[in-house]
């Protein structure tokens, strides 16, 4: 009996937008398994629709009645279930620095994109959900949205300059992870696509070795990532 999953992800005002970098994360994972999972389009607000989480974050996956938050521990999860389809690390080795890769994502560039896509954020938000992230991001940020996202053109040069480690990674191999994507590179995509699913602005610059490296994530899995809705 073939395994039921599904996946809760986080949707703007349109439900077909999924934007969480984190979300995006599982999903690359998922397609790199070659499993499917029903999407369900998730918002802010709805605490109440993952209570059964025990938390209140996406992504949140359903896998036969078993419940697992936590993009990393989604990972994991799938790494240890599926263990007869590719493997998202190469090696148990290998988890380690995809956790570093991981962290690095979370605490060094999605700080530097926010500052770049927190309104254009706010503005593909359900009605519903509006107060509650510009509330909360104010808080997090400890000024408003205008005050976080002023002086676009510095935001976005600071973030360019974050990517240098992965720039000079790039310059010797294809991915992240080597000859072939694995899940240190989702790590790192899901932040783009976060800002692609969001913003015009373009964050890369086309001679930039990981705008080519987007590329070849965009197209990776019949181009699911490239189709998907987007600013």
């Amino acid at each position: 009996m073939p395994d039921t999953l599904t996946l809760y992800e986080l949707a703007g005002a349109d439900a077909a937008l999924r934007f969480s970098p984190h979300c995006w994360k599982t999903r690359m994972a998922l397609a790199h398994k070659g499993l499917e999972a029903d999407r369900l389009p998730w918002r802010f607000t709805e605490k109440e629709a993952i209570a059964f989480s025990g938390q209140g974050l996406v992504p949140v996956l359903v896998h036969d009645g078993e419940t697992i938050s936590d993009s990393w521990r989604i990972a994991l999860h799938l790494e240890q279930r599926f263990p007869d389809r590719p493997s998202l690390f190469g090696s148990a080795e290998a988890i380690a620095p995809a956790r570093f890769v991981n962290d690095w994502a979370d605490m060094t560039l999605s700080p530097a994109i926010a500052r770049v896509i927190l309104l254009d954020i706010h503005g593909r938000l359900h009605d519903c959900d509006r107060d509650y992230f510009r509330s909360s991001r104010e808080t997090r940020f400890g000024r408003t949205l205008e005050e976080a996202t002023a002086d676009r053109p510095a935001h976005l040069a600071a973030f360019r300059q974050a990517l240098a480690p992965l720039r000079r990674t790039l310059a010797n191999t294809p991915f992240i992870a080597g000859p072939a994507p694995a899940y240190a590179d989702y790590c790192v995509f899901g932040m783009l696509m976060w800002a692609r699913c969001t913003s015009t602005v373009e964050l890369l610059q086309p001679d930039d070795p990981v705008f080519a490296w987007r590329d070849r994530l965009l197209d990776a899995f019949g181009g699911m990532a490239r189709a998907a809705p987007c600013a």
